[in-house]
């Protein structure tokens, strides 16, 4: 079975991630969607609400399953027996860093684990989470950005925050 991971923290998830995670299904026989759980930050969506998000948005993709995790990436992908890591691109500037990361996670990995980039559709390569927080947070438009899910839990969440 061709499995792989598209690990990220999609706070929130934007047309952006659900293109990658769209394509990446087409690719594999199952992709697994992971939420990093990094207690160094404090994202806006709860990992639980990130993880609903994702599973609302791939509900009808029947070999993505959707997770979560802490840690190192790689540790997750030897524990569950992956070996391909998806990461998106938008710019030059993310293919640097995703580049030193995807080394990285080869060499801390014994050569286990390798990346495959998938470059965003141009019409989603301005996006960015953080973006679409602060134009959410200001109460902009971001119907263009994320799914009408996201969108309804976006406001939710600034209304619940302003209240």
């Amino acid at each position: 079975m061709n499995r792989a991971l598209y690990p990220g923290s999609f706070d929130p998830m934007t047309l952006g991630h659900l293109d990658i995670i769209k394509r990446a299904s087409l690719m594999f026989d199952e992709l697994i969607v992971a939420v990093l759980d990094n207690t160094q930050k404090t994202p806006l969506f709860s990992t639980d609400e990130r993880v609903k998000i994702l599973q609302e948005a791939t509900k009808d993709m029947p070999n993505v399953k959707v997770d979560y995790f802490r840690g190192l990436t790689v540790d997750y992908c030897i524990k569950n027996n992956l070996h391909i890591m998806v990461r998106g691109l938008r710019a030059v500037t993310d293919f640097e860093y995703e580049l030193q990361i995807a080394q990285t996670n080869r060499k801390i990995s014994d050569n286990r684990v390798d990346t495959v980039f998938l470059t965003t559709d141009l019409q989603y390569s301005y996006l960015s989470s953080s973006t679409v927080k602060e134009i959410a947070k200001y109460g902009g438009d971001v119907s263009h950005s994320v799914t009408p899910y996201v969108e309804a839990a976006l406001k939710e969440k600034f209304i619940t925050i302003k209240g």
